[in-house]
């Protein structure tokens, strides 16, 4: 399980590392373009636009498995240990129901929307809004990876590359 753990870790950063450098060169080059010929790429804000929606919900799962979405957690830290196991345990029950709950709403939202096209680059809406379904997919497995410390210990993961304490005291 760790080695699946490691490769989809990697392969999820990786993906965000490449949308976003492609997405920062596509609006580079429109802007320099605009500024030097006053022509623009017709397409580069669309592309842009839905590259960012899908670094939002495809980073959702990194940014949630080292606790660094923001929380409110003064009053399970009073509380007892075994009262505030269950209440982690509810939060973590309350959360994967949602995930799983954003994975078919994206899925009946990518259906209805199948047919419409994107103006510039005349693509389905579908493939823009397959970023929910296939994000919220991606951090349900990042959650159900760390739900047991998190629920036991209040414990996420943390490793060299991301530390959501540190940045968190800053």
């Amino acid at each position: 399980m760790k080695t699946f753990e490691r490769y989809f870790l990697a392969t999820n950063r990786w993906v965000l590392i490449v949308m976003l450098a492609v997405m920062s060169v596509i609006i580079f080059a429109n802007v320099v373009l605009r500024y030097t010929t006053s022509q623009s790429i017709e397409w580069a804000e669309e592309v842009a636009r839905h590259m960012m929606i899908w670094l939002t919900f495809i980073g959702c799962g990194p940014v949630l498995r080292y606790g660094g979405h923001i929380a409110v957690e003064n009053l399970q830290d009073s509380l007892p240990r075994p009262v505030a196991i269950a209440m982690r345990a509810v939060i973590a029950l309350l959360l994967t129901g949602l995930f799983v709950f954003f994975i078919w709403f994206g899925l009946e939202y990518m259906d209805r929307t199948q047919y419409q096209q994107t103006p510039a680059t005349q693509i389905s809406f579908a493939y823009i809004y397959a970023a929910l379904p296939i994000g919220m997919a991606m951090t349900l497995i990042h959650w159900l990876l760390i739900v047991r410390d998190y629920v036991m210990d209040r414990q996420f993961a943390a490793d060299a590359h991301f530390d959501a304490t540190a940045s968190a005291s800053l």
